[in-house]
């Protein structure tokens, strides 16, 4: 099969893409949002496509450098749905774009394209193209309303820490490949037992996991996340969240379980528990005192990156079955939650949380689609965040007999779960008990909209009560990593 061939679902985004640039040059100023729509219902069809996909085996291209199998293509298929409804988020946040909306929409999908080379990388000299991609991409998209100064700000914080994170990639690559002399995956893990247990290898991965821990916003590389959560557009925000992450944890679950599996088993454990355990920490903590939304969803996902930390940390297929179940859940609370606020907070100014006061009056569905995204973010039942979480905290409980500090480490997950019921619940009081704003008016929402806000409803509520679907796909998903 040739290389095209096994890479096509990217190439079908790429050409989307290309075609949205390409209308955008005949179609008048104010029938380009309908680019958006077109952008969503080619990538439905994508999405449909992939599940005609047939993988008896893997299959391969570039030399082995690009793999498709089952991990690659659930991961793709989770790209897929989260670009989908960003770009329906996207459509609405149209008119805050002063220009350049079909340019908006089209980055979005080099940036969706980039991910999806990610989740089949099996060489690092693709993580690193893939991963430069996604960032270049999120240069632009985080600093995309010119107009606005903290969007600019965002821009160039997450411009300057990306091309620090980027150097910390590209000296691990080098370090890799110093100590082993190749660059792919399988390769490396088949190497001899002295260049699997050297140091300069062992300090090369490191540097890798610093960059990739950029992309997931652990700690100590999450320095970035809350101010350019709060400055970006609230689309590019959302795609941050979900999409960026997503693709760093699936990168880190193939350097750490393909790439070099003994060396990880033997070395790391105790500093992925340390890594998760602070990070739980940081992102609860710090954002109790949060008053702005998206800053808050910031300090938020770091607090997921931690929880997702766990299923790494206890190095098993459960973990990472866990990891990719709650990821699933986690892309339809966050999605459903930003596409609220891009509704209801239309201006930056008006981000705060008391700006969601009388949600309830103003559109009941607005307010109970964010009402139930936090309440899966806070990891209650019977909703997918809980199911995430019981995983989760099930792969650790699984190990604790038997790997030292993991008790202590179920003990920190569980504190931090207590603490973030109070910031989530914050915002379900000030919908229901915050007083309205002055100007506060009903909320007209389109078909679309309507539509986007029931999948993500129903996301949340179908994994939660009938997750067995889930979990079957993503044990599957995970077999073709070693543990």
């Amino acid at each position: 099969m040739t290389n095209l061939a096994v890479m096509g679902l990217e190439a079908a985004v790429l050409a989307v893409a290309l075609a949205l640039l390409l209308l955008d040059l005949w179609l008048p100023a104010e029938q380009k949002r309908t680019l958006g729509y077109a952008a969503a219902a080619a990538l439905g069809l994508i999405l449909l496509a992939s599940f005609a996909i047939t993988l008896p085996e893997s299959r391969t291209a570039f030399g082995g450098m690009y793999v498709l199998d089952d991990l690659a293509l659930f991961f793709k298929r989770l790209f897929l749905l989260t670009a989908v409804l960003v770009l329906m988020m996207s459509v609405e946040f149209a008119d805050q774009l002063t220009s350049g909306v079909a340019e908006y929409f089209a980055l979005v999908l080099v940036a969706l394209a980039g991910m999806m080379f990610a989740a089949s990388a099996n060489d690092f000299t693709l993580l690193f193209v893939a991963i430069e991609l996604i960032t270049v991409t999120f240069y632009i998209l985080t600093s995309f309303q010119r107009h606005r100064l903290q969007s600019l700000e965002a821009g160039l914080k997450y411009l300057i820490l990306g091309g620090v994170s980027s150097a910390f990639l590209v000296y691990g690559i080098a370090l890799v490949f110093g100590a082993s002399g190749t660059l792919n995956f399988t390769r490396l893990a088949h190497a001899p037992t002295v260049v699997a247990h050297s140091r300069l290898l062992g300090l090369g991965l490191l540097f890798v996991f610093a960059g990739l821990g950029f992309k997931i916003a652990a700690v100590p590389f999450q320095v970035w996340a809350p101010d350019v959560y709060q400055g970006s557009p609230v689309p590019t925000t959302a795609f941050l969240a979900v999409g960026s992450k997503a693709a760093g944890f699936v990168l880190l679950l193939r350097v750490l379980h393909l790439a070099a599996p003994a060396l990880t088993l033997a070395a790391w454990g105790k500093f992925l528990m340390v890594t998760s355990g602070v990070t739980i920490l940081y992102g609860n903590l710090c954002a109790i005192p949060q008053r702005n939304f998206k800053r808050l969803m910031g300090y938020s996902s770091i607090a997921n990156a931690g929880y997702l930390l766990l299923g790494v940390a206890v190095m098993t297929a459960a973990g990472s079955s866990a990891i990719l179940y709650y990821l699933s859940g986690y892309l339809f609370s966050v999605l459903g939650a930003f596409t609220v606020v891009c509704l209801a907070l239309r201006t930056a100014e008006a981000e705060d949380i008391e700006g969601l006061g009388g949600l309830h009056q103003r559109s009941p569905l607005l307010a109970a689609t964010l009402t139930l995204a936090m309440i899966s973010l806070a990891g209650v039942p019977p909703l997918a965040g809980f199911f995430g979480k019981f995983l989760l905290l099930k792969s650790v409980v699984s190990r604790a007999g038997q790997v030292p500090g993991l008790a202590w480490l179920l003990g920190v997950a569980l504190l931090g779960i207590v603490v973030s019921l109070y910031y989530y619940f914050g915002v379900i009081r000030a919908i229901y008990w915050g007083a309205a704003p002055a100007d506060a008016a009903a909320i007209p929402l389109s078909r679309p909209t309507r539509w986007t806000l029931y999948t993500c409803i129903a996301g949340m509520l179908w994994l939660g009560i009938f997750p067995n679907a889930l979990v079957n796909l993503a044990e599957q998903a995970v077999r073709p990593l070693r543990f």
